[in-house]
């Protein structure tokens, strides 16, 4: 098995880079109150370091908006995941705690400001690809048995069975979702200009070395980019 970026993607946004985290044999079946502390202590400082700013403030969000709108998506409609996560925690909310995989890597998007998700491997059917869709791969969202296929040319995660992530990163499948039973997960970091490879890396060692404490497990960290565009799962 192997995740790439097409070469499609690469042309069109030179600039992407994707920080992977593989993670095998991993315990993610037990609830910490530690990791919702770090993720309520986020949320603390990203409304101290705010002020009065809104999310149209954050060069990382822009960027991802400016993306969204080049394969057609209004992000208004359909928020990048970090723009979702950022503009709930400013109104005074609090992101949910759904079990440590992703409590962890909800807490790196905060404190990085940058889009994160993950899907269980093993539910994975075969390749994963950062792809343009076709429009009539098969998609359903997390919590609901309605296909809800891509729109040709939008940006997508696959594999042989359908979608993993629409719009680059809007909606998470419920096929490949992370769940206490997960034994095998990738995790991605996405980035563009605004997040230099010091900051991509220092984000995948954050995240390693808490997903070690926290939930152990064999870890692996790449970075994909133009030049290096797959790496073996």
């Amino acid at each position: 098995m192997k995740f790439s970026i097409s070469s499609k993607i690469i042309a069109k946004h030179p600039n992407l880079k994707i920080g992977v985290i593989v993670i095998k044999k991993v315990d993610n079946s037990k609830k910490n109150e530690l990791i919702e502390n770090l993720l309520r202590r986020t949320e603390e400082e990203l409304m101290e370091q705010t002020g009065n700013k809104s999310v149209n403030d954050f060069s990382h969000i822009q960027e991802w908006k400016e993306v969204h709108k080049s394969f057609g998506n209004n992000p208004k409609r359909y928020a990048p995941s970090v723009l979702a996560i950022v503009k709930r925690v400013l109104k005074g909310g609090h992101l949910p705690s759904i079990n440590p995989l992703v409590d962890l890597y909800n807490y790196i998007s905060l404190k990085y400001v940058a889009p994160v998700g993950g899907e269980d491997l093993d539910q994975c059917d075969g390749d994963i690809i950062l792809d343009f869709a076709r429009g009539d791969e098969e998609f359903f969202e997390i919590g609901s048995t309605e296909n809800k296929s891509p729109i040709k040319g939008e940006i997508v995660y696959k594999d042989n069975k359908g979608v993993l992530c629409r719009k680059f990163n809007w909606r998470e499948a419920d096929r490949t979702k992370l769940t206490e039973d997960t034994k095998n997960a990738i995790i991605v970091i996405e980035a563009l200009n605004t997040i230099s490879d010091e900051e991509l890396n220092s984000a995948l060692d954050d995240l390693r070395n808490l997903i070690s404490e926290y939930c152990e497990g064999e870890i692996q960290t790449h970075i994909l980019k133009e030049g290096k565009a797959e790496v073996n799962l």
